[in-house]
This record gives structure tokens, C-alpha cells and sequence, in this order.
């Protein structure tokens, strides 16, 4: 059984003041849920409709599907849900592939370039302070899981770029043509905001631009979604 003062809580980590004040994020669905258990995150409080689902050494509470509905983000509720305890990153990744975000808003967006991170084995994500928290509700289940094994870090983004010695490509529709740029191993790409790409002040710290060059005929496609777009580029940097 989950208590009024558990639902108030738990409802109210959609916002990222309480997510901050508490401490604490949600993460819904066994597959997701088993992620975080087996990473060196730490539970909280796990809330499940059958106690079967994980093991038994687990602290478990168990609720009723009217119960998990009044608590649940998802349209449709998926047995279980578990909050965990929000891990502070103060570390700035200095060497290897390295991803920049600049001012991405959209959580599934933000999401989806976490899981291409953990596809494509870069292990830092690094965030300017106006990109969209990876703890809201949204990130994490779009993420399914991989947000364990990515570090996030969010930051002064100008001064982390002014200060590091590593190539940055920035992406951008007037770049160099990607697949015929020679891509190095260990740099920074930086992908800009969803309506406005990568800020004037990011863009004067770029070494490289490059760009995903259109082969439609007609060509009247307007830009391509962030998150594929990543994809794109990290399968290029890889490709080596």
C-alpha cells in the first residue's frame, strides 16, 4: 500500500525543483527499473504490482493498479515503478569522443542521443545548463536504461569549450560535407537546439563544421531531428 504522502512526492518529481529539492528520480517498467538496480545507482523505494518481478532481497512495496495509475507518467502503467537517489557528477571528461549538447529541450530528443552515446561507446555527454535535465521522467524512459552507463554532466558549456584542446565539429546545414572529412578518434561534437542549431557564441569556438548533406532531388526538407542526426554523426566518427 503507498501512502498520500508517497503519491504527493512521487507526483510532484515531474518537476525539476523537486526532482532537486528530493533528491530523488522515477523510473518506470521492469526493464528500465532492472537497469538502474544493476548500476551504481541507488534505490529508493520500489513500487510494484507483483512482488515476483525482482528479487526478494529487494525493498519492495507492493501497490494495486489503481495505485500505480495515481503515480505513474505513462499513459499506460507498466507494473512497476521506483524512484532513485539522483547522482551528482562533478567530473568533466578532457580526452575521447566526447558529445556537447547546446541547449537541446526536447527530453525524448535528449533521451534518444543518450541511448546513441551508450550505442556508439561514448561515455561522456556534456550539457550546457539550459539543455532539458536527463532526470525528468521523459529522458529516463527514453533512454531504457543506458543513462547508467552514460556520464552527464551539465555545465558552463562556453568555458568548457574555451578551455579544452580537443578538435570541436559543431554541426550545422552550411558545414563540411561529413562523409568526406577525415574524423578523428578522440574530439568534441557539439549539436545544437532544436529549432535554432548551435548558438552563435558556441559557434565561435568551433574548429570544424560539418554537415549531413541532403540527396533527395527536390531537396526542400528542412533540417533533420537532432537525435538523428547524432546518430548520423557518431556512426561517421566511429567509422574509423
Amino acid at each position: 500500500m503507498i501512502s498520500k504522502r508517497q503519491i504527493k512526492t512521487i507526483t510532484s518529481l515531474h518537476q525539476k525543483k523537486y526532482r532537486k529539492l528530493t533528491g530523488l528520480f522515477v523510473a518506470e517498467g521492469k526493464k528500465v527499473i532492472e537497469e538502474f538496480l544493476n548500476s551504481n545507482f541507488e534505490l529508493d523505494t520500489l513500487f510494484t504490482t507483483d512482488v515476483d518481478l525482482f528479487a526478494s532481497d529487494r525493498k519492495i512495496t507492493l501497490i494495486s493498479e489503481p495505485e500505480l495509475k495515481k503515480i505513474s507518467f505513462l499513459k499506460t502503467p507498466n507494473t512497476s515503478l521506483a524512484l532513485f537517489k539522483v547522482k551528482e557528477v562533478s567530473t568533466i571528461a578532457t580526452e575521447g569522443l566526447i558529445v556537447t549538447l547546446d541547449d537541446v529541450r526536447d527530453p525524448g530528443n535528449l533521451g534518444t542521443i543518450i541511448r546513441l552515446c551508450d550505442w556508439f561507446g561514448v561515455k561522456h555527454l556534456v550539457c550546457s545548463q539550459a539543455t532539458v535535465d536527463c532526470y525528468n521522467p521523459k529522458v529516463i524512459q527514453a533512454t531504457m536504461g543506458s543513462l547508467t552507463r552514460v556520464n552527464v554532466v551539465y555545465t558552463d558549456l562556453k568555458k568548457y569549450l574555451s578551455e579544452t584542446n580537443l578538435p570541436i565539429y559543431g554541426a550545422f546545414m552550411d558545414g563540411s560535407n561529413v562523409y568526406k572529412t577525415n574524423l578523428p578518434a578522440t574530439g568534441i561534437l557539439v549539436m545544437g537546439n532544436e529549432a535554432n542549431g548551435v548558438s552563435e557564441e558556441i559557434s565561435n569556438l568551433i574548429t570544424e563544421k560539418i554537415s549531413i548533406p541532403r540527396f533527395g532531388e527536390i531537396q526542400q526538407t528542412e533540417s533533420l531531428n537532432v537525435a538523428m542526426a547524432t546518430g548520423i554523426l557518431l556512426s561517421e566518427f566511429r567509422r574509423a
